[in-house]
């Protein structure tokens, strides 16, 4: 009986081996699948700005390079005010490359008291000395001790500066990293800000709503505010020491 077993297993098994001869259907649906997630997965891809060796992919706005008061440390770029500086100058980062509709992530840190931001949207012009001029900002501050944190919730950290306030204060300590997602998608109108992980603006990016938004705001009257969807990632000189890392962009 056992013996019997045996030979119609084998037989099975034979059978089986010869119905997948030449195709195995299953194993192509993995193939298939995999193929498919390879395929995402380039539609998905970060690009590295800043890998905390180099300034390869950024300049200061308006020249050909990066001044010294931008220095790399323990894998971040860290901005140290100059002393003393010629009226008008200013030391904001740029990216090389332009930029309409992403996801940036980056890490920032205050100093005490410090004030900085993150643009996009920067046309880089000789009649406009600042790259505010130009570019939405999302606010980096230390909330609890410089003045615009006091000034109104659309001054804080995190917010589209002077036109959307952020949810919630979901920033860290003054000396510790913030990670901050801005996404930007002229696709789908849509603009946000994600905080240490949780979501605290919002805002249109098209005409008429964002006019109508930019037209409350202190940008009322300026000319060239927030009219280029394509342009520069800016990084603020405001006058203080801050730090960015490990920055990246996906476009979308």
């Amino acid at each position: 009986m056992k013996t019997v077993i045996v030979l119609s297993l084998g037989a099975m098994l034979l059978i089986g081996c010869k119905n997948n001869r030449g195709k195995n259907l299953a194993t192509d649906k993995v193939e298939e699948v995999a193929l498919n997630n390879v395929a995402a997965d380039k539609n998905d891809e970060w690009t590295v700005l800043f890998d905390g060796s180099s300034f390869e992919n950024f300049k200061e706005y308006l020249k050909d390079g990066v001044s010294e008061n931008w220095k790399i440390e323990d894998n971040a770029m860290v901005f140290y005010p100059p002393k003393e500086r010629k009226k008008g100058e200013a030391f904001n980062l740029v990216t090389k490359g332009n930029y309409t509709d992403f996801m940036l992530s980056l890490e920032w840190k205050i100093s005490e008291a410090g004030n900085s931001g993150i643009f996009w949207g920067v046309k880089e012009d000789t009649s406009l000395p600042e790259a505010y001029q130009t570019g939405p900002e999302i606010q980096v501050l230390d909330n609890d001790k410089h003045p615009d944190g006091k000034a109104g919730l659309t001054h804080q950290a995190g917010a589209l500066y002077d036109m959307v306030a952020p949810t919630k204060d979901v920033t860290k300590p003054v000396g510790e990293w913030n990670i901050c997602v801005i996404t930007i998608n002229h696709k789908t109108n849509q603009g946000a800000v994600e905080l240490n992980g949780e979501e605290i603006v919002n805002f249109p990016v098209n005409n008429p709503e964002w006019q109508a938004m930019v037209s409350k705001s202190k940008f009322a009257n300026w000319s060239d505010f927030g009219k280029y969807p394509t342009g520069k990632i800016g990084l603020q000189d405001h006058g203080d020491v801050v730090a960015y890392k490990n920055i990246k962009i996906k476009k979308i």
